[in-house]
């Protein structure tokens, strides 16, 4: 049973997640009187299954350079004001081991449990109520706004949409943001999944997908974004760290680029002598690169036209920038994050109020704020849900 009347609300938030929890936490320090509503029946849902269950809760080396969006410059104010230290401290206050891995990420010792743990005892001290099960049926506004869900009304002078995307939808995403937005007459920039493994052709799914599992070190390029980091195969296409990134700029019908051997002259010592030029010799100099069944395919698919140097030059450019078109990707049901969503120039980048519509407030994945791979997107939603939590 909720112990408090719906009139007793200065913020309804929607959303239990990152964004919505930190946007509660910092109104209800400042003395608001915060409901949260979510459809989950625990909070926190996709933080507990993040960075494999560990949670990349920030990134060291976060800047507006490691986010898309039609206006870069968006993110800026609210990634100034809420910095990884500000979030670091907070998991310091609260005695939660963590580890950098690779490239300024961090990540929880024990489980992502922690943070969701630090999110509800903040919420706790800070006063903020939590609704789950909080299916709504009807968002609308007259002199508050008002939400009824299938057994309640709540009504506040505030309204903040943590909702999320559309990504991985078995954990409950719904497009329930995007459809508040266009209700309250602001505009929307298309989604796609985002940070998304690719699907092959048919006629790459034949060359390479029985080498599923294998991975390489690779520079994978697209629409002048690069990304080194692993490439995985997989039974459908290509996953992996730097095929995540780079799918967050890929246009379908296009091709990626891919770099499988980074600064390596592969046929240096082929070229500098007349022996051993066939393609045993470069087989054996590809392996050590790459994995050795994916370098006797790759080969066998890619044979130079002949052994001179010149055919062996124009070899050695075609492994620096293998072409593939992908057929698509696995969609948002593998997608980390939604791309696009409510259009930035609809919302203040000081306080994510909207400027059409005062007291009504946009948060987190929903808008048109998308970050790289390795803690981005999360360090986007704190500093999103506190710039919001901060102007409440």
């Amino acid at each position: 049973m909720f112990p408090l009347p719906a009139a007793n609300f200065d913020t309804i938030i929607l959303g239990a997640g990152a964004a919505g929890l930190m946007c509660a936490i910092e109104a209800g320090k400042r003395g608001r009187r915060v409901v949260v509503l979510d459809r989950a029946e625990k909070i926190g849902k996709k933080i507990l299954i993040s960075g494999g269950g560990r949670c990349n809760f920030t990134n060291l080396h976060c800047t507006p350079a490691n986010f898309l969006s039609a206006n870069p410059h968006f993110c800026k104010s609210a990634l100034a004001r809420y910095t990884p230290a500000d979030f670091i401290a907070l998991v310091e206050k609260h005695n939660i081991p963590y580890h950098e891995k690779t490239l300024g990420q961090l990540f929880c010792d024990r489980s992502a449990r922690d943070i969701v743990h630090l999110l509800e005892q903040e919420c706790e001290a800070a006063g903020v109520r939590i609704v789950p099960n909080a299916h709504i049926r009807e968002v609308h506004r007259s002199t508050n706004f008002a939400v009824q869900t299938e057994d309640s009304k709540f009504e506040a002078p505030a309204l903040v949409v943590a909702t999320g995307g559309l990504s991985i939808p078995k954990m409950g995403a719904t497009p329930l943001g995007y459809t508040l937005a266009k209700q309250f007459g602001l505009k929307i920039v298309d989604t796609c999944p985002a940070l998304v493994p690719f699907t092959f052709s048919d006629q790459d799914r034949k060359n390479y997908c029985d080498l599923t599992g294998l991975s390489a070190d690779v520079i994978a390029s697209t629409g002048g974004a690069n990304f080194r980091e692993k490439m995985l195969i997989t039974h459908r296409g290509l996953s992996g760290p730097a095929v995540l990134q780079i799918s967050s700029y890929w246009q379908p019908n296009t091709s990626i680029t891919i770099d499988l051997a980074p600064g390596a002259d592969i046929t240096r010592d082929l070229r500098a002598g007349p022996s051993g030029r066939n393609l045993t010799a470069l087989k054996t100099r590809l392996r050590e690169i790459l994995a050795q069944r994916f370098a006797d395919r790759w080969a066998d698919l890619h044979i130079p036209k002949s052994w001179t140097n010149h055919s062996l030059e124009e070899w050695e450019r075609t492994a620096h920038a293998w072409q593939v078109t992908p057929s698509g990707t696995e969609g948002f049901e593998k997608a980390e994050v939604t791309a696009g969503g409510v259009d930035t120039n609809e919302l203040s980048a000081r306080t994510m109020e909207s400027r059409k519509v005062p007291g009504l407030f946009f948060i987190g994945e929903v808008v048109d704020v998308t970050g790289h791979l390795g803690g981005f997107n999360f360090q986007w939603a704190w500093a999103s849900g506190y710039a919001a939590g901060q102007a409440l």
